[in-house]
């Protein structure tokens, strides 16, 4: 008997009935490739953000039968809990939660760095996603969802300049396994994505809109794209339910660890 007939068939876990993915910041970059990989697979959208323009872009462009746009900033907690509250029906029962929404704002380091450029990473990145999460636990518990978590390689390794944005994300990476800790037999899954240097808006939002500076960052570095992360999430996303995968860390080949800091007294 050949080894496929011996072995049971194991069922078909993408999504053979409608499910429904929310995506925060999807207007750009990791955020807006996830919600065109998965409407592109015949899922539902709800997709978040706080450029409305955009947002109704999208939805042209995608189709309004499948995306239902979600326009607030993830800081404004009232917003956002009446954006959720306010959900059609065909678009209530989230399955997946990628929480992609976040950003780093400024390079100086910590003793120049601006104060209110901390706090509102710390709004977006830490208490933004932690409430959001929080709202919609009970759903995706009734749902055996999934939860994603966009973190960053600058959770585990520091660099100058990456101070409190690093914290953010390290923040995300521990939450992470501490949800999948207190979820434990749930059945929902938890996943951090923690990408390295990628090409998005993320360095022109960094350094308030210096092209040169972005351009500069990327320059003959084949970077990972918005793509390359929508097709990680869908592939966590789509995996059997009795696998999960805890943390997920990719970076472009270009890239790697650097080294230690030496400072010498002159």
């Amino acid at each position: 008997m050949i080894e496929s007939a011996r072995r049971p068939r194991r069922a078909d876990h993408t999504a053979r009935m409608t499910k429904t993915v929310l995506v925060t910041g999807a207007t750009s970059g990791f955020g807006r490739a996830t919600v065109e990989r998965f409407v592109g697979a015949g899922w539902r959208a709800v997709a978040c953000g706080r450029r409305a323009e955009r947002l109704d872009a999208l939805v042209a462009a995608l189709g309004g039968s499948r995306v239902h746009p979600c326009a607030f900033d993830v800081r404004d907690e009232g917003a956002m809990r009446a954006a959720i509250a306010a959900l059609p029906d065909g678009f209530r029962d989230v399955d997946v939660l990628v929480n992609n929404a976040g950003l780093a704002l400024g390079t100086a380091p910590a003793q120049r760095a601006d104060l209110a450029q901390w706090k509102q990473m710390i709004d977006t990145n830490v208490t933004a996603l932690a409430t959001l999460t929080h709202i919609l636990l009970p759903r995706l518990i009734e749902r055996r969802g999934v939860i994603v978590n966009v973190s960053s390689v600058a959770a585990t390794y520091p660099y100058v300049g990456g101070n409190v944005y690093g914290g953010t994300k390290a923040f995300v990476s521990q939450l992470s396994l501490g949800l999948r800790s207190d979820l434990h037999g749930t059945g929902v899954r938890v996943t951090t994505i923690e990408p390295g240097l990628a090409e998005t808006e993320f360095t022109l939002v960094r350094t308030s809109g210096d092209q040169a500076a972005s351009d500069a960052l990327y320059a003959g570095t084949s970077p990972i794209t918005g793509e390359d992360v929508a097709e990680t999430i869908w592939w966590v996303a789509n995996l059997p339910p009795h696998l999960n995968v805890n943390r997920l860390e990719v970076m472009p080949v270009s890239q790697s660890f650097a080294g230690f800091q030496i400072h010498r007294a002159k």
